[in-house]
């Protein structure tokens, strides 16, 4: 049996999510599933050692003028897919569109997520409840990524970690302004570490001009002799760190949702998301803006992520 699961959103903390209900997909007909994803999810370089997941797939598409866009696209997806000769198709989204495509690429048996009814779906809830209802499975969202021992061990020795030391990701980027907390924030943070724990920082970050200026901050500042900075690597690469380090504490971003997927604990600095991106896994303790009960896309609080609260939850998870 040959099973698709199409997953459309865009960033690696959407795909990270998506992972347990794929994998309960995958139990249930004892069989790896294969993906079609957006590249920026960037899937490929996270899941290469995942048991459940056959192939990757490209969805080449944004609504403008990429292979798979368009009518031309509509069919150009369609006849890709029918040389895979799926089985049965699980569409995590509402989108008519990929119904069509599905039915054109010959998949008989199609699950999805009611057509047209896009409003108000929470990433998670929405998922749990289309899961239970096709499979009768309730879904925990507790995803993990495996790296092998072996690529632990080539980072631990490369990067010099050892294990006496308090190893700390700092995940400073963000996918928007609104997301990246300033670099004063973090240099607070690792000053209180640093008077009580002999410490090392892995900075993590993407190469947005904002987010450069942010680890330039850092790198240049007197904490410099304590920071290796991973924005020079794939994430591949950087997820063997990651796995080596003691805890994370992340923007709301890719490493975020990729830390805690990794079984590392993780703070995770909630500044305009909705909170459901930074607690739904164990491994996340979300920080949220001083003065606020919860967070959504119009807290904008940012500057009101308290560095001293930071440093009392990692003194708790450390310990």
């Amino acid at each position: 049996m040959k099973i698709l699961a199409i997953q459309n959103r865009m960033g690696i903390g959407d795909m990270v999510i998506f992972l347990p209900f794929i994998e309960a997909v995958s139990k249930k007909f004892k069989t790896p599933v294969s993906l079609l994803v957006k590249e920026s999810s960037k899937a490929s370089d996270y899941l290469q050692n995942t048991k459940y997941i056959d192939q990757i797939i490209p969805l080449l598409r944004n609504n403008k003028n990429l292979e798979h866009d368009g009518i031309i696209g509509f069919f150009k997806l369609a006849n890709k897919l029918r040389k895979y000769k799926f089985d049965k198709v699980f569409i995590f989204n509402s989108s008519a569109r990929f119904n069509l495509i599905a039915k054109v690429a010959g998949i008989k048996n199609i699950y999805q997520y009611p057509v047209f009814n896009k409003k108000n779906q929470h990433i998670i809830k929405t998922a749990q409840k289309f899961i239970k209802k096709e499979l009768n499975i309730f879904v925990k969202p507790d995803p993990r990524i495996d790296v092998k021992k072996k690529q632990i061990a080539l980072a631990k020795k490369k990067f010099k970690i050892k294990s006496g030391d308090k190893n700390i990701l700092l995940g400073i980027g963000g996918s928007g302004p609104t997301k990246r907390i300033p670099a004063s924030k973090f240099l607070d943070f690792m000053s209180f570490v640093l008077k009580k724990y002999k410490s090392r920082f892995f900075l993590a970050t993407g190469k947005h001009p904002d987010e450069q200026k942010i680890l330039r901050e850092i790198i240049n500042s007197k904490y410099k002799h304590k920071c290796q900075r991973l924005d020079h690597l794939s994430i591949n690469k950087i997820l063997p760190i990651i796995s080596s380090c003691d805890i994370s504490i992340c923007n709301d971003s890719s490493f975020s949702h990729l830390s805690s997927a990794l079984g590392v604990k993780t703070i995770v600095l909630m500044s305009d998301t909705p909170l459901i991106y930074g607690n739904y896994s164990k491994y996340m303790h979300a920080i949220i803006p001083d003065g606020e009960k919860t967070v959504t896309h119009k807290t904008l609080g940012k500057n009101k992520i308290n560095s001293k609260k930071i440093f009392n939850k990692f003194k708790k998870l450390i310990n």
